[in-house]
């Protein structure tokens, strides 16, 4: 049986049209003097409405020129019918015309967005207006054209009021294949692509075209009403088209709610009648229409309709139902079980070589796991492998396919589908719709065809069963809890019937429970026959359900091999807890100071949503102390810092900076209060001068001596003397690092929070700025250091904090931690978990 939903959209929503069209037309043919003209007019505006409403409702796009397509299809109708061709044929034609200038404009215009393509579309306009002036030859220029014939049927020619009802007729029928085009594959797609652009082309779908086409159907329809305009007023001029008619048509639009059926017609009533009931208003009219018009997208940013419908909005609880279907049927993979398999592919950002040399085959039906410290080029391999990144070198091949360089929709239909670190669904669309439009593999067929049959759902929701995915079908993706995300993901990459799955990350943010739920899943389907290459940070899991590992380091790839020889490789050690290549001065004397602490801690609790990454940790930083935090990729240790800088609002918990509680306060305050961090991966302002970096460092103190302390801090940071007037952006990543430690210490902080200081730098510059490190400390700076160099991390430090999925599992002094092997198995796993 067919969903409740669907059922409703099918029968329900063109009946509703029909009716509505039926009375409009029904009035419009009885009323009398102005009116027909005034309905006439609403009815133009709810087709370029519409138009809009597939671009802006659909997918996302703004257009502030579509008066441009309304005068051509006006112009094109008035030239052929002063040249004695028919209406009826000049209305294709100027629809057709329109359209295709639309799609001209199309191309290289979506490959911007947001006020770029607005920005684009407003000259388009202009454009339009100045030819209609300049070309006189043919459109009259500034006098414009007069003496448009009417249609006519049968010799009869139409008045006002049949041209009203011709208007009318053309909205209803517009208004039913918007409904048919949104619940369609391809309505689906535009709302895929208009969500998360990168998820859409992971499934297929090439953004460029869904967008061109939406823009293009969007044309014509401006431009079959302007046909109408042109025969309706029986003249054309350039003035007939003022720039402030596409904002109306915007506003229809928007106000009777973008993306609803009926929305456009309820926006056009109320901006083209409201000013007609205006009227006796004289001069202000226009300024209480306006006045109006905000005051209806204040109190209904989502139009009318959506406000309404969001007031009484049920979701359908029916869950997934598996019964019956065979899963692994479907998704087996095709033909022979190819690996995938890379050779040598590699990638330079800027002159910084992010890859090279990587090269591992993914075998199907097994498990290989791709890990490495933070930088390491983890998720650049996948972004390359899957098609947003063109290698420098290299072949991706899958069976005799070589996938290097070819766009990411390319590579999804080729059979290689990716989840993502932060989630990526169509947020607007309900669960079963993520899946069904990943099940279309990008082949949307028809634009007024249901976007899924029967047999196609049943797969939907087996998958989202076979996923452990057990709520609500119909819930829209973007109100699912973390977990479920995932879930959905998953299954959505699955729906593709991949040859091989990529995962990024998929157990981030996952309770333990949920990760071994996830381990399962992750086997069962490769024991389908689907290659899976998972990118992951917890070590327990990745050692426990791998068949293969390759470890990369700095881009490189320096071990592969089975999980229990993984971790037992000695290069692999090194990547993760440090190596020889750099060093670290200890603290001649063990530390010794006073006990009263800076900064504390108590039963910290915090995370992302409703899903908690630190669960009740307690610790302390005393005066003149380095304490380091150390675990692997994912435990937590940049959330410890960012909950209590205040850029995430602890959920319980005590944060207690000079024995007053800071838990509540906003980030700048704590700032203002002595405590500083210096986030991971630098975030200078890339486009000031390096000195105004480091003046505004200081922005929360009332008197500084900017000229004395930043030639102090250069004396600290050579590098930076010569590059004071240069633009931080401009520098090298040491460089940069060494910029924003100098920018946290311009603030004389009680306590100095400093967020992986060694990401993404060489082993020269790791050094040099751990000899910055041990100075700071030498002279009595407070620290609280992460760093993914354990080693490093501890040979600088006085004391130190273990830290394994949120909770701290040792708590001791930096020495015995260095030469613990609980702090090993933080990073790899223990060996029991392992194969």
């Amino acid at each position: 049986m067919m969903r409740p939903r669907s059922y409703l959209h099918a029968c329900g929503m063109p009946v509703t049209v029909l009716a509505l069209t039926a009375a409009a037309a029904l009035y419009a043919a009885k009323a009398e003097g102005y009116t027909p003209f005034v309905l006439a007019m609403v009815a133009l505006t709810a087709i370029v409405g519409i138009g809009l409403n597939i671009l802006v409702g659909l997918t996302g796009q703004i257009s502030l020129g579509h008066v441009g397509f309304y005068a051509i299809g006006a112009y094109v109708v008035a030239i052929l019918s002063l040249k004695g061709v028919s209406f009826w044929i000049a209305l294709p034609v100027a629809g057709l015309i329109s359209g295709a200038i639309g799609l001209l404009l199309s191309l290289p215009a979506l490959r911007v967005s947001g006020p770029y393509l607005a920005m684009v579309t407003i000259a388009f306009a202009f454009i339009v207006q100045h030819l209609c002036i300049e070309w006189r030859g043919l459109t009259g220029g500034s006098n414009g054209l007069m003496g448009v014939a009417p249609p006519s049927i049968g010799g009869v020619a139409f008045t006002e009021r049949e041209m009203a009802i011709l208007a009318i007729g053309i909205a209803g029928a517009a208004t039913y294949l918007f409904h048919r085009l949104s619940e369609s594959a391809w309505g689906k797609a535009m709302v895929a692509v208009r969500d998360a652009d990168v998820a859409a082309r992971s499934i297929g779908l090439n953004p460029v075209s869904v967008k061109a086409t939406a823009f293009m159907l969007s044309a014509v329809l401006a431009g079959i009403a302007g046909g109408i305009f042109a025969s309706l007023l029986a003249f054309v001029a350039p003035d007939s088209f003022p720039f402030s008619q596409s904002i109306l048509f915007l506003f229809a639009c928007m106000v009777g709610g973008a993306g609803w059926v009926l929305g456009p017609a309820m926006g056009a009533a109320i901006t083209v009648v409201l000013p007609e009931l205006l009227s006796s208003l004289a001069e202000y009219r226009l300024l209480f229409f306006g006045l109006l018009l905000l005051v209806v997208l204040w109190l209904a940013p989502e139009g009318v309709l959506g406000t309404v419908a969001r007031l009484f909005r049920r979701v359908d609880p029916r869950t997934a139902d598996a019964e019956g279907f065979d899963l692994a049927a479907f998704l087996a993979p095709d033909g022979p079980r190819a690996p995938l398999v890379i050779r040598d592919i590699g990638i330079t950002f800027g002159g910084i070589k992010a890859a090279s040399n990587v090269s591992f085959s993914a075998e199907a039906g097994k498990i290989t796991s791709v890990i490495g410290p933070n930088g390491a080029g983890k998720t650049t391999v996948l972004n390359m492998i899957g098609g947003f990144y063109r290698p420098d070198a290299g072949s991706v091949c899958l069976g005799d396919a070589d996938l290097a360089g070819a766009p990411a929709w390319k590579v999804a239909r080729a059979g290689i589908s990716r989840t993502y670190q932060t989630t990526k669904l169509f947020e607007t669309m309900d669960v079963l719709d993520n899946i069904l439009i990943a099940a279309r593999r990008g082949r949307l067929g028809s634009m007024v065809s249901k976007a899924a049959s029967e047999n196609n759902i049943t797969a939907a929701e087996a998958l989202l069963a076979f996923v452990g995915y057990h709520e609500a079908l119909a819930r829209p993706a973007g109100d699912l809890p973390h977990v479920a995300r995932r879930l959905v993901e998953i299954a959505r990459a699955l729906a593709m019937r991949p040859r091989v799955l990529l995962l990024d990350e998929p157990a981030a943010g996952l309770m333990s429970a949920d990760k071994d739920a996830l381990s399962r899943l992750l086997r069962r389907i490769a024991d389908i026959g689907i290659a899976v290459i998972l990118v992951e940070h917890d070590m327990r899991l990745v050692m426990g359900i791998s068949d293969h590992v390759v470890v990369l380091d700095a881009g490189k790839p320096i071990a592969a091999g089975s999980p229990n020889e993984i971790r037992r490789n000695p290069e692999v050690l090194a990547a993760y807890l440090g190596g020889t290549e750099v060093r670290a001065r200890p603290r001649p004397m063990p530390w010794s100071g006073p006990q009263d602490a800076v900064l504390t801690a108590i039963d910290l609790t915090a995370g992302y949503g409703a899903l908690p990454v630190l669960q009740k940790l307690t610790f302390q930083v005393r005066p003149g102390e380095m304490v380091a935090l150390i675990g692997a990729n994912g435990a937590g240790k940049s959330t410890i810092m960012r909950a209590i800088a205040g850029l995430l609002r602890p959920v319980e918990g005590d944060v207690v900076l000079d024995n007053q509680r800071i838990e509540h306060m906003d980030a700048h305050r704590i700032a203002a209060r002595g405590l500083t961090l210096v986030p991971e991966g630098r975030q200078v302002f890339p486009e000031l001068t390096v000195y105004d970096n480091l003046e505004l460092g200081a922005n929360t103190r009332e008197t500084v001596d900017y000229a004395a302390e930043i030639a102090a801090l250069l004396k600290r940071f050579p590098r930076l003397r010569d590059r004071l007037k240069s633009r931080a952006g401009l520098l090298s990543g040491g460089e940069q690092q060494m910029l924003a430690i100098a920018r946290g210490l311009m603030a004389k902080p009680r306590i100095l929070l400093l967020d992986e200081p060694s990401l993404g730098l060489a082993p020269a510059m790791v050094n040099e700025l751990f000899d910055v490190l041990a100075d700071l400390r030498d002279e009595g700076a407070t620290i609280l250091l992460v760093d993914q160099m354990a080693v490093l991390a501890l040979a600088v430090a006085d004391r130190g904090y273990v830290i394994d999925s949120g909770r701290f599992v040792r708590e001791d002094s930096a020495a015995n931690l260095a030469s613990d092997p609980e702090v090993e198995a933080a990073y790899l796993g223990h060996a029991e978990a392992a194969q």
